[in-house]
């Protein structure tokens, strides 16, 4: 297993999926189908020793800005999304467990007897024993999405890297989906991130990662071998922020 490590180009990393990761084609909710996809994707790096710990959006379940567009306070429609990432959580561990990889859940907002409060010691642990740490519950407070969330949560773990899992193969200047001609960056600074406004993260994640000099890789989740070709350190996947 050393020698297999050894070709990784990182040793730990937060990886941060969107809720309708889980949710796969059915359009809310979860498709076991889908999160089995999620698990099976991670296997290979867990086994061979990296690091993983895990952010997921609230996205197949709740939206905290349709809410306020709804006419929600603001506060509660934040606090509503934060459980529904716990929910999400949960739904992660119990198919991690099943396919026999160890993982943990830990809370940024007290839901005991679901999921114990976030430590980091305890997380840390859980990670060199080689398991999976899912954080849910967001940072814990209102108006901080769950990109900032696994920003603040990789450098208080001292990962390697965020790396964002989207529907796309990397950062663009605009939706692809959208606009055929928009522009693929292969690498860009945070500055450049910020300067540019773009959307794949919020602005608050991009600047703590760059105050603190973390990279942020933008790929492709759909496609299971990308993550593995990342870690190996495959320039030609995604996009690098740093």
């Amino acid at each position: 297993m050393a020698e297999q490590q050894e070709q990784y180009c990182y040793k730990r990393i937060l990886l941060k999926i969107s809720g309708e990761a889980l949710q796969g084609d059915a359009g809310h909710g979860y498709k076991a189908e889908a999160v089995r996809a999620i698990v099976e994707t991670v296997r290979g790096a867990i086994a061979n020793g990296i690091q993983l710990a895990l952010v997921v959006g609230a996205g197949n379940l709740w939206r905290g800005v349709n809410g306020k567009q709804g006419g929600m306070d603001r506060v509660n429609a934040d606090y509503m999304g934060m459980l529904a990432t716990v929910m999400n959580a949960l739904c992660l561990k119990d198919f991690f467990d099943a396919a026999g990889i160890g993982a943990v859940v830990q809370s940024a907002i007290e839901v005991s007897p679901f999921a114990p409060r976030y430590r980091r010691e305890e997380a840390v642990k859980a990670l060199e024993e080689g398991k999976v740490v899912i954080f849910a519950g967001g940072t814990g407070s209102p108006f901080f999405t769950t990109d900032s969330t696994a920003a603040l949560r990789a450098l208080e773990l001292g990962c390697d890297a965020v790396l964002k899992a989207t529907k796309v193969d990397g950062v663009y200047s605009s939706d692809p989906k959208k606009f055929p001609d928009a522009e693929r960056f292969a690498k860009l600074s945070f500055d450049e991130a910020l300067s540019r406004k773009l959307a794949v993260m919020d602005q608050t994640a991009f600047s703590l990662c760059r105050d603190n000099h973390l990279p942020i890789v933008v790929f492709d989740f759909s496609h299971p071998e990308n993550l593995e070709r990342i870690l190996h350190g495959d320039d030609s996947v995604g996009s690098v922020i740093d």
